[in-house]
């Protein structure tokens, strides 16, 4: 099978490395060429100069890209790959983006005879790394069917949602999730060193039971040492809950703890955190 994997960010060049590994042709594109050349080097295959160019032979293109902007460039821009793409063939986006570009391109591509998911993934660097990312995808279940044994490649948790949008609508309930949860688990640290407690005490006895999460787990020894030079950064959570409040005023959902988190975040920028991981919410408490 011939493959073509578009952006090669963090999360991009591993999963793009698993899918080569595992045996298909993989031709990527990147907007920095050097970034492009150095994953050759590294996996084998190929690259080109455009998105059209690395989409021209493939069967599946897969997107990962920044935002609803980039989207649209690398896939109906100019040199985007739609254009370039055979009939029959699938496109797949990675992307965190809105449910509204989603739709946009599933019509886009049903108009050229071409398959479309909506497909972001959750699990961050590591997961990506490992092979081990959740994907929540929207659009035809036909189209489903037809890219999950690729995605399986580097997929734990692989899901069809709906619709085109579906996949979208997913991520934002799960960034929802994770803006609440990291702020409680903020907030329960600072409270925990204030009062004189061993954090690492206080965590091995309550992560067993009902306060327990992946946050807790993955990120509270990191939070208590304040580090936070890895992970998911806080430009792009602030980039993906702006998606989520902008959905909520369209749907009529109400998000106050979101909205106020995202505040909470602007902080973080403006102590400098702008590449720090979402969980130096600690950081603006511990001032």
């Amino acid at each position: 099978m011939k493959v073509a994997f578009i952006g090669l960010g963090v999360m991009g060049y591993p999963m793009a490395g698993h899918l080569q590994r595992a045996g298909l042709a993989v031709t990527v594109y990147n907007r920095t060429i050097a970034k492009a050349q150095a994953w050759v080097a590294e996996y084998g295959g190929a690259f080109a100069e455009t998105p059209a160019a690395a989409a021209a032979t493939a069967d599946i293109v897969l997107m990962c890209v920044g935002n609803d902007d980039d989207l649209r460039a690398v896939s109906l821009g100019s040199d985007g790959a739609v254009a370039a793409m055979r009939q029959g063939t699938l496109l797949v986006d990675h992307t965190t983006a809105s449910a509204e570009i989603a739709r946009e391109l599933h019509a886009s591509c049903a108009a050229a005879g071409i398959g479309f998911l909506d497909a972001p993934v959750s699990g961050g660097e590591q997961g990506a790394l490992n092979g081990q990312l959740t994907i929540m995808c929207g659009g035809d279940e036909s189209a489903f069917t037809e890219a999950r044994s690729v995605l399986d490649i580097y997929a734990k948790q692989l899901r069809w949602m709906g619709p085109a949008g579906s996949g979208q609508l997913t991520k934002m309930v799960n960034q929802i999730c994770i803006a609440g949860l990291l702020q409680g688990l903020s907030e329960a640290l600072n409270f925990a060193t204030r009062a004189g407690l061993d954090v690492e005490e206080v965590v091995a006895a309550i992560s067993q039971g009902a306060a327990q999460s992946w946050q807790m787990d993955n990120r509270h020894a990191t939070m208590a040492a304040g580090s936070y030079e890895h992970g998911f950064a806080v430009d792009w959570m602030r980039k993906d809950l702006a998606i989520c409040l902008g959905e909520a005023e369209r749907n009529g959902a109400s998000l106050p703890v979101t909205a106020l988190v995202d505040q909470f975040y602007k902080e973080v920028q403006q102590m400098g955190g702008s590449r720090w991981d979402t969980s130096s919410l600690l950081a603006r408490l511990d001032k």
